[in-house]
């Protein structure tokens, strides 16, 4: 099994200047921290708007960051909010090859559709269609990866005619892709694209069993990849802070936890929230009973080191854990990072080098099966000559009646030439 570290970029109210520069480089620092600690992985998300429980509006500049900081850990979007409105397919691509050049091949590509009133309504996304929106783009963006020059699309969300996306991502074809789950649905879902599963549904490790069994039923019965190559894969995200004395672990994270699932609750489920005006912590604050009553992954490194060993138990391929959260302290989090590589990481590592032989070995066959009905990409696309200047020739020739897009253009450049 292995381990990642997840980032909403969490500030609660109320803010004072500099704040968000402090927890920018913190983060930066935790990343680079994690990287020498040998976590596996660094998730970041993309939210726009949801003031104080996510301020990472921009995850590909963070993530990008990281790669000049680390050596081995590998970048994950998790997620890029697909919908065209949000990102342009093309954008996305551009994007994820250049972060894969940066970080000399370390990127993983998880997707989303996105889901809280506050970002869907202010991009003007039709939230009955964000899901074939998803659909679209992830097909299309992971096409644009592979092919030179890509053939285009005259899709029902976007259309583009055909380009060379350039740069082209190191990982052939495309960095693995990954799915944000918040239900079983999800998951089902996922394992028949033949695509990650990111599962952020706070399933204990009991319940996890169940799902991840039956995401890999289906995938070895039922995967039809969505992307150019399969990526079986289910991870799942738990709380997280380490100390020898199990109270100090609490004490440090537990309130940290406890407003993330609060935040997340206010924004996707049953908040009013007054752009500017709420004040997310306060309410929490005052709240009488927590979201959530467990704890996930806080305690000493024994009680850790049993909470994981049931998700490894359960199959789970990674656990990713939510520690930068509410008011939680810097040194209190690297303190705990270190803690935790230095007592219970090793013996996960060791038994993950023969668990992924294993898995390899099993799914050998259905993996064969997935990426055989991936259809060949054409990379001798026929396109059409584009000039510079679209009604040069045609006023060569004395053509008296341009069309409206040539005429268009010849204002344009006019104007800009007076410029």
């Amino acid at each position: 099994m292995k381990f990642g570290v997840f980032y909403e970029h969490q500030i609660p109210r109320p803010w004072e200047d500099g704040d968000e520069l402090r927890l920018f480089q913190e983060a930066l620092a935790q990343v680079e921290l994690a990287d020498q600690l040998g976590f596996d992985y660094v998730w970041e998300v993309e939210h726009h708007f949801l003031e104080e429980y996510s301020h990472s509006s921009a995850p590909e500049v963070f993530l990008a960051a990281c790669s000049q900081r680390t050596k081995q850990i590998r970048l994950g979007h998790g997620i890029v909010l697909h919908p065209p409105a949000y990102n342009h397919p093309v954008r996305i691509a551009e994007r994820l090859a250049t972060l894969d050049l940066v970080s000399n091949g370390r990127v993983d590509w998880g997707t989303g559709e996105s889901a809280s009133r506050v970002e869907i309504e202010a991009f003007n996304i039709d939230p009955t269609q964000k899901h074939e929106m998803w659909l679209e783009s992830v097909r299309e963006t992971a096409k644009m990866m592979v092919q030179s020059p890509y053939s285009g699309c005259e899709g029902k969300y976007f259309s583009i005619p055909s380009r060379n996306i350039v740069p082209k991502p190191v990982q052939k074809p495309h960095p693995p892709i990954w799915v944000a789950c918040s239900s079983r649905e999800t998951i089902q879902c996922a394992a028949r694209l033949g695509i990650g599963a990111l599962t952020f549904a706070f399933v204990d490790p009991d319940e996890a069993k169940s799902w991840v069994d039956e995401y890999y039923e289906i995938f070895q019965k039922e995967c039809i990849p969505i992307g150019q190559a399969v990526n079986p894969n289910v991870a799942m995200v738990t709380g997280f802070s380490c100390h020898e004395k199990e109270e100090i672990a609490i004490d440090r994270s537990l309130e940290g936890y406890r407003f993330f699932m609060y935040a997340l609750n206010h924004f996707y489920f049953n908040g009013s929230h007054i752009p500017g005006k709420t004040n997310i912590w306060q309410a929490y604050k005052a709240a009488d009973q927590p979201i959530v009553e467990g704890r996930g992954g806080i305690g000493s490194p024994s009680q850790i080191r049993d909470h994981l060993f049931k998700f490894e138990q359960a199959g789970v391929d990674q656990v990713i854990f939510i520690q930068q959260a509410g008011k939680n302290l810097h040194r209190h989090i690297c303190e705990s990072l270190e803690l935790f590589a230095n007592t219970v990481l090793p013996e996960f590592k060791e038994r993950d080098k023969m668990q992924a032989k294993h898995k390899t070995d099993k799914l050998a066959c259905a993996i064969e099966r997935a990426n055989g009905l991936v259809k060949p990409m054409s990379v001798d696309v026929e396109v059409p000559t584009i000039d510079a200047y679209p009604v040069s020739k045609k006023k060569l020739e004395g053509d008296p009646n341009p069309t409206d897009q040539e005429s268009s253009w010849a204002e344009a450049i006019e104007g800009g030439k007076k410029t």
